[in-house]
């Protein structure tokens, strides 16, 4: 058992699945590519007043960039044709620590539904944002 403090500390976010490609030389891995939307992007913006060769001031202004991740995703035998995944919108885990997995980094984890025989993506019912929390 978690705790409801615990669970409110993962990062859930709808992404869209850019592309989708099975990794050489091993059985079970997709790489994923997934548009997490725009993320914020600290820019800083130094002031020099005309005239002048000093800086008067800086300021910080954020600069919106895409979150896009790469994903490696042990599903290839649910999948033999990762192509299908294209333009799905799935949930991702994104504040998990990055992990270099047959030497490939690894920026999250998509959730699946999971039975006995079956795995299958899962996600909202209608295109929304990607970068959407789930709560």
């Amino acid at each position: 058992m978690i705790t409801f403090d615990e669970f409110k500390k993962a990062e859930i976010k709808i992404g869209t699945i850019l592309s989708a490609e099975k990794v050489p030389e091993a059985d079970k891995l997709i790489k994923l590519m997934i548009d997490l939307g725009p993320k914020q992007m600290p820019v800083v913006a130094v002031v020099v007043p005309e005239g002048e060769t000093e800086p008067v001031a800086q300021e910080v202004i954020p600069a919106p960039t895409q979150d896009i991740r790469q994903i490696l995703s042990g599903i290839a035998e649910h999948y033999p044709d990762p192509s299908v995944l294209v333009g799905k919108q799935v949930p991702v885990l994104a504040n998990l620590p990055t992990r270099t997995i047959r030497g490939y980094e690894s920026q999250g984890m998509v959730l699946y539904a999971v039975g006995e025989g079956f795995l299958t993506t899962v996600g909202p019912d209608r295109e929304i944002p990607p970068g959407t929390p789930v709560q």
